[in-house]
């Protein structure tokens, strides 16, 4: 039987085409996803019959709408659905703009500051960690994400490099009973569809399903 996945997905800088292309080109059969894109309306009920919940939408209505979308009673519903044992990934886009959304900042431990131009980042997994094992460093031309991390307790397993500096790229925490995971790579498609990076996303939607 597949696990439910939902895919939040779509704001003006962040196609939910790309999303769509890059997830179904994992050619996971261990999922069933539905998306939502534009104006996000969920109930908890409904968020509950789904374990992994995806969020690759910075905090906008939708791709012509840039106000902000995730109300208060919204981020209380996905601190339930961790605490349901749930998991959530938050790919990219999905960690702009909820900086100053303290439960957020919780969850995901930190908040998107800023990022230079697009340019050529390197990724380098730590390769003792489940998610990234057997994976090598790759190059891609993205969005470099600079993020005030927070998440002491968090489990690194992956850091972006670039003219810029050095930062923490991909993480696991516990939470609330739940598993959160951050990924900030993913600006373009190209970076979704590299092979290194299709793995490493597909070894965090099983660590979040607890399929691992």
């Amino acid at each position: 039987m597949k696990t439910r996945g939902l895919v939040i997905s779509g704001d003006a800088w962040h196609p939910a085409e790309t999303v769509r292309l890059g997830l179904a080109a994992l050619g996971e059969r261990s999922f069933d996803f539905e998306f939502l894109e534009s104006s996000v309306e969920l109930s908890l009920e409904k968020m509950l019959t789904f374990p992994v919940i995806v969020i690759a939408k910075a905090n906008m209505v939708s791709a012509t709408d840039v106000r902000g979308w995730l109300a208060l009673n919204l981020q209380n519903m996905f601190q339930k659905h961790l605490q349901h044992g749930n998991g959530l990934l938050f790919v990219h886009g999905g960690s702009a703009r909820y900086g100053e959304l303290p439960m957020m900042r919780r969850m995901m431990g930190g908040g998107f500051l800023s990022h230079p131009p697009e340019c050529e980042v390197a990724l380098m997994p730590n390769t003792a960690h489940p998610l990234t094992q057997a994976s090598n460093s790759f190059v891609v031309r993205d969005e470099h994400y600079f993020m005030e991390f927070e998440g002491a307790e968090a489990d690194v397993f992956l850091h972006s490099s670039s003219e810029h500096g050095v930062q923490p790229a991909g993480w696991t925490r516990g939470m609330d009973g739940g598993r959160v995971c951050v990924l900030t790579p993913g600006h373009n498609l190209e970076v979704w569809l590299h092979p290194e990076f299709q793995r490493i996303l597909s070894n965090a939607l099983h660590w979040m399903a607890n399929l691992d």
